[in-house]
């Protein structure tokens, strides 16, 4: 019998989704292997992606909703839902993310998770008791005060004039009024799926490390980050939730933050959560190789995302991990100690970043012909 390969990669961001990864990689591998045993998952952690494994996985069906996005636009949005099981699968990317802005429009303080907001009021309009939140990719820094105003919460300046809930409004909030909120908030479970563990405000929170990608100037961050520690005393104070230094508070803009104090949400791993519920444990037992992938692995990558995941438990199970990435950031120890067997960049000569992406395929593909036969060979 061939060699069990199991392959289950994330998406190279700007170049391949998770799906053209796989489809690379099962290439190379067949090339290498032509008689080895193949199965292949795509995987994500908390951001894009993630709607679709969950559905998959639960059995759920897309639902479209026109919502607001990120600067008050009415944009089409797409979430899971399973009517049987009451469970919505939501990625805050759908309706508040950085990829629906253009670059010039890019303002952190202009910006809202208002059409998050009404995506999980839909959900729980739909019947859904239990909701799984992915907020990966925001264009936010409002911690999570627009997605509570859709949800009917009010959000008062020190004159009692209800504020928009965008991030320039995180310091002028004095009081939080919940007198008209979703009458299904109190019956929902809300699960938060994250790969992010910055806390909510400092120099490692969600303004000074995530601002400006965001479209944020060193003025804007500063700014915002004063935004987040006011806007921590005011909603620790009313929830009695003090989560300034919890870590994934400062998950997208601190929507961490606010699904905690507005949801009573419950922050997870997302890598950790997907591979748990979409049952990849069991097949990573039966394989004999597992090859993943992502466009850059750091030490971030190893906290909470896709290849952290999988390499925690493919060293609990003894069985090897091959990593095929863009930008490979560790140096040999870290990648032992992360209990990654075998690691490799596909920037194996020199090259421009746009014929990387555009050479991608390609790559990915002649990555794993090397290694899933470097493979076969020491376990002949």
């Amino acid at each position: 019998m061939g060699l069990k390969i199991l392959i289950a990669p994330d998406k190279f961001r700007g170049s391949l989704n998770a799906e053209e990864v796989c489809e690379a990689v099962k290439s190379g591998a067949r090339m290498a292997l032509p008689d080895a045993s193949l199965e292949i998952m795509t995987l994500a952690d908390g951001g894009e992606g993630t709607v679709q494994i969950l559905m998959r996985a639960l059995d759920g069906v897309s639902r479209e909703v026109e919502v607001m996005d990120p600067l008050g636009r009415p944009v089409s949005a797409v979430y899971g839902l399973n009517p049987e099981k009451k469970t919505a699968f939501i990625e805050m990317a759908a309706a508040s993310g950085l990829a629906l802005l253009h670059e010039e429009e890019r303002n952190p303080l202009a910006t809202s998770t208002y059409g998050t907001g009404q995506l999980i009021a839909d959900a729980i309009d739909q019947g859904a008791e239990t909701i799984y939140l992915g907020i990966g990719g925001s264009a936010t820094t409002d911690a999570g005060l627009g997605m509570a105003k859709a949800l009917g919460f009010r959000f008062l300046d020190l004159n009692g004039n209800e504020l928009e809930g965008t991030g320039s409004c995180l310091q002028k909030v004095v009081k939080i009024s919940e007198a008209g909120k979703h009458p299904g908030l109190d019956k929902i479970k809300v699960i938060v799926l994250s790969d992010v563990t910055n806390p909510l405000s400092g120099t490692n929170g969600a303004a000074w490390v995530y601002g400006p990608q965001k479209g944020a100037s060193p003025e804007m961050v500063a700014r915002l980050d004063k935004g987040l520690v006011h806007i921590n005393k005011i909603a620790s104070a009313w929830s009695e939730k003090n989560i300034s230094e919890m870590a994934g508070a400062g998950a997208a803009g601190g929507l961490g933050a606010g699904a905690i104090w507005f949801l009573n949400a419950e922050i997870r791993g997302g890598a950790d959560s997907l591979i748990e519920l979409t049952g990849l444990k069991d097949k990573i037992r039966q394989a004999d190789l597992v090859i993943t992938g992502e466009g850059k692995v750091d030490f971030q990558t190893l906290q909470g995302k896709v290849i952290g995941g999988l390499a925690k438990v493919c060293r609990e199970n003894h069985k090897p991990l091959a990593v095929i990435c863009g930008a490979l950031l560790l140096n040999p120890s870290q990648i032992k100690e992360a209990g990654i067997t075998y690691a490799v960049s596909v920037l194996n000569r020199p090259v421009s970043e746009k014929t990387a992406f555009e050479e991608a395929f390609e790559r990915v593909e002649e990555a794993t012909f090397n290694l899933v036969r470097l493979f076969s060979y020491r376990n002949v």
